[in-house]
């Protein structure tokens, strides 16, 4: 769809660069495929903030949308396509032969009218087919990869991403990421053709701090700025750097120490790590 720059009437439009969403549809949302969000603002069920610089943004409400595409062997047709607040990615309203309305994630080079099907035995390779990893062809580029079958897709969702079918071995798909891991994944698992819409969205420019803002994205201030009450940075007579190796506000070291408890049924899958060089 192609960037869009602003005329700089104000200091905020001099540097902003969006999407241009002239094609994408101006009216609301189906509403019955529309809920409320809950917007949690980095806090837990105690009201603890576990994730600092989070707000809860602009009002907004949550399309319900089908990862799973399990509505098999029934045609459906692309009514429109349009914006989500929740997401990077354009999401494409399709209504199936029997008369259901769906949102889907909608690929790139989707257009309105275009026929889309989901089977669970092989159908045409085209963009927004689905179907199950063992009947696409490898070299295919993919995208809302389940990692477990009828889970849902979870992999190669945001705007402009895809994946890549490299192999397939002893009943497992190899699938390669843009990070570079290569994972092995069911061949049950379900997978649509095609990259994710919104390819341009990475070379966006917010333009100003408001934005930021809208997005639910609050100021992030440096802990050795802080007084020593707040982070393990701050304090001191003028200005330091800290004086000690990075951490976190509670203590923890930034420096590369794992703190996350592995997952090794899932680890165990990773073929190629991202990190591996």
């Amino acid at each position: 769809m192609g960037l869009k720059n602003y005329k700089a009437i104000t200091p905020s439009l001099r540097f902003l660069v969006t999407v241009s969403r002239e094609e994408l549809w101006k009216g609301s949302p189906m509403k019955q495929l529309t809920t409320k969000k809950n917007e949690k603002a980095g806090r837990n069920n105690l009201g603890t903030i576990t994730v600092r610089r989070r707000s809860s943004g602009h009002k907004k409400s949550l399309r319900v949308l089908d990862l799973k595409r399990n509505k098999f062997d029934v045609n459906a047709t692309v009514e429109r396509i349009e914006y989500d607040p929740c997401r990077t990615a354009f999401i494409a309203l399709v209504k199936y032969d029997d008369g259901v309305y769906s949102y889907i994630l909608a690929p790139h080079k989707l257009s309105i009218g275009d026929n889309i099907l989901s089977s669970q035995s092989l159908v045409d390779v085209k963009v927004g087919n689905a179907m199950p990893l063992s009947y696409i062809p490898i070299g295919t580029v993919i995208h809302n990869i389940e990692l477990k079958p009828g889970k849902g897709g979870s992999i190669s969702r945001a705007a402009g991403c895809y994946s890549q079918l490299v192999g397939k071995d002893s009943g497992y798909a190899l699938v390669k990421m843009q990070s570079g891991e290569i994972r092995m994944l069911p061949l049950d698992c379900i997978a649509t053709i095609g990259s994710v819409s919104n390819i341009d969205n990475k070379n966006t420019t917010i333009g100003k701090a408001g934005r930021s803002r809208w997005l639910g994205i609050r100021p992030s201030v440096r802990g050795v700025a802080m007084n020593p009450i707040d982070h393990p940075h701050g304090g001191g007579e003028g200005r330091t750097s800290g004086g000690r190796h990075p951490v976190s506000p509670t203590g923890k070291s930034c420096k590369g120490k794992i703190t996350r408890k592995r997952k090794k049924a899932s680890n165990s899958l990773i073929i190629k790590s991202r990190r591996s060089k």
